[in-house]
């Protein structure tokens, strides 16, 4: 407590002897005052208007009772009085400017460094595509990329898509509308017709990336997705080698005892096409609501690249072969993660991705 207001109020205590009531009153105040530890600037407002309030403050209520005191005393009582009220002022602007400066303390530290967050987590696309590429990656395949915005011949006419194929159509690709040459790719084999056009064979590589069609959105389809698409042309490449690939690709992926089966299907740029079906990882083949009792479950297109296709990007397609795959990324981590609505992969619900 302030030395000057401890006298102060002792000095009081002292002149007031001869009144009880009064002596009472002072001790009350003082240990008030000494026993005030404020937290913040509005309980010392509350103090200064209890103590020095010209409607009815206590220092006002001690002058009010000046009357009482004896003549002789009264000089003395007067001085200690305004002493008391000029030491408690000073006390309740000394207790305000040390709470302000309390709260307006320099840190010592870089305000410019990034705050301190909870470690996050790789999302679960991010999880699978990385796992696909190095699984690949062990098999000899390099990643290639492109652009995300192309045009009508990489994405179509050099795949062998006729002009009145079904994918040309506005249900299913975004063009932009003022070209109706250039859109959003609908897959990543154009980033193949890229690399074929730029690159002898033999050819091994895989194309990772973000593609966009114009569907609804539900649990089961979304408007933009990931792929990753491979492609693989050499001398003397066969069904069978793609066969083998796929097969190592799903036990990698799935587990040891995996297995497969292709199915015929139809693709402009391969020929003959197949879609790759593995064992069903949640009842082991058994059948299930998942698998919809077949026991299967369909993860990726493949086939041989169509001869057409080869011709078209300047390749001999009687000296070289080849094949060519492509899979949905969500659709792999749907199966791996057993997640079964498709759009929680784009709402980033941090309760859903720190899972991962």
């Amino acid at each position: 407590m302030n030395y000057e207001l401890r006298i102060g109020l002792h000095i009081v205590i002292s002149i007031l002897q001869k009144n009880k009531k009064m002596l009472e009153k002072a001790k009350k105040y003082i240990k008030e005052i000494e026993n005030f530890i404020p937290n913040k600037a509005e309980e010392v407002e509350q103090l200064r208007v209890k103590f020095l309030s010209t409607k009815g403050g206590i220092i006002k209520k001690l002058f009010s009772e000046f009357r009482n005191v004896p003549h002789k005393d009264k000089r003395e009582y007067g001085l200690v009085l305004n002493k008391l009220k000029k030491t408690i002022a000073n006390k309740v602007k000394t207790l305000k400017s040390e709470l302000k400066n309390k709260n307006t303390e320099v840190i010592n530290f870089d305000l410019s460094l990034p705050g301190e967050l909870d470690n996050g987590s790789r999302h679960p696309i991010s999880i699978v595509k990385n796992e696909i590429i190095e699984i690949f990656k062990r098999l000899g395949f390099t990643i290639s990329k492109g652009p995300e915005i192309e045009d009508d011949w990489h994405v179509f006419s050099a795949l062998n898509f006729p002009p009145e194929h079904p994918a040309r159509d506005m249900q299913d690709t975004f063009f932009i509308e003022k070209n109706p040459d250039i859109l959003l790719r609908t897959h990543t084999s154009s980033v193949q017709v890229r690399v074929m056009d730029g690159q002898e064979p033999p050819i091994r590589t895989i194309s990772p990336g973000r593609v966009f069609r114009n569907e609804a959105i539900s649990a089961r389809a979304h408007c933009i997705f990931h792929q990753i698409e491979g492609l693989y042309i050499d001398k003397n490449v066969s069904f069978a080698d793609m066969k083998q690939t796929l097969l190592y690709f799903a036990k990698e992926m799935f587990g040891k005892n995996t297995e497969i089966r292709l199915r015929p299907s139809y693709f402009p740029f391969t020929e003959p096409s197949a879609e790759l079906d593995v064992s069903c990882t949640l009842c082991n083949g058994k059948g299930c609501n998942v698998c919809k009792y077949t026991g299967w479950l369909e993860i990726l297109g493949c086939g041989m690249v169509d001869p057409n296709v080869l011709k078209s990007n300047n390749i001999d397609n009687v000296k070289y072969t080849g094949f060519a795959f492509g899979m949905g990324i969500e659709r792999i981590a749907m199966l791996k993660y057993d997640i079964n609505d498709l759009r929680m992969f784009f709402e980033n619900d941090l309760r859903f991705l720190k899972q991962f």
